[in-house]
């Protein structure tokens, strides 16, 4: 019997023992309390200790959380909607604030965070117009809404890593009337560059009749010149010819005008008897 009450007691001081220390890891947070009232925070990773039955310790997670919200319909400042994506990566700072401010609850730190950013984003995005956001560097408007959250994180002892915007996209309605004009303007610059090609081309195509007109011009006026010099050439062959033998030449002459004349069977020619035309037919000698 004695044997057994000394396990009992053992068991009880191994249980005892058990309840009075406690293991903080380092991807954690803890706050001890005492019969409900904070008394410690701020542990250090290791082993501590507590009083059983009075203390208690509650553990938050301390690693950077996510919190993804659902697309949000803002205003800008042309009064267009733009549904922008966004998420925030975020950790507990101030563990007693983040206690007391949403009971150490992670969704509800989420769903306050949720609001805060939309507010930010709601007064952001509020202020460009939807060229703007498109052409503006996203990295500025994160930095933006991260000194806007920050602040009013804080009084929930929570610390603001990063903002992020995923996507800002055009609702269906306005991304319609928003394509139907940028293909008119694409239609327009188009059309602008089709008339400009068009005139390039007629300036184009009136140089090259020009320098056609010019060759032709030159080739004609080259090749009447050659022209000119061959007939003056003939002319002197000719006339040194006939004058070598006047008379032989002026009856090959004649020769070649009979044959020419009276190339066809039914050919007529009527003359006087006594033309010069006949002359070698008259003159057999």
């Amino acid at each position: 019997m004695g044997f057994n009450k000394i396990l009992v007691i053992a068991a009880a001081l191994i249980i005892l023992l058990s309840m009075s220390v406690f293991t903080v890891k380092e991807t954690e947070r803890a706050i001890k309390f005492r019969l409900g009232e904070i008394v410690e925070v701020d542990f250090k990773p290791g082993l501590h200790t507590k009083i059983p039955f009075i203390n208690n310790v509650k553990k938050f997670d301390a690693r950077i959380l996510t919190m993804d919200s659902k697309a949000e319909r803002f205003l800008t400042a042309e009064k267009k909607n733009v549904m922008v994506d966004s998420f925030v990566k975020w950790r507990i700072d101030d563990v007693k604030k983040f206690y007391t401010s949403v009971a150490g609850d992670i969704n509800q730190a989420n769903i306050r965070l949720d609001q805060i950013v939309k507010d930010a984003s709601r007064s952001e995005f509020g202020k460009r117009e939807i060229k703007q956001l498109v052409s503006t560097d996203r990295q500025l408007i994160s930095q933006t809404l991260i000194d806007s959250v920050e602040p009013v994180a804080r009084n929930y002892g929570i610390d603001i890593i990063d903002v992020q915007v995923k996507r800002i996209d055009l609702p269906p309605d306005v991304s319609s009337s928003v394509y139907r004009r940028m293909e008119a303007e694409r239609e327009r610059v188009a059309s602008e560059f089709r008339s400009q090609g068009a005139e390039a081309a007629e300036r184009v195509r009136a140089d090259a009749d020009k320098q056609r007109e010019i060759i032709l011009a030159n080739a004609f006026r080259d090749a009447e010149i050659l022209r000119g010099q061959g007939d003056a050439k003939a002319a002197d062959i000719y006339a040194t010819a006939y004058g070598e033998d006047a008379e032989f030449y002026s009856f090959y002459r004649s020769m070649e005008a009979y044959k020419q004349t009276f190339r066809g069977s039914g050919d007529m020619l009527v003359l006087e008897p006594d033309s010069d035309f006949f002359r070698y037919f008259k003159n057999q000698k």
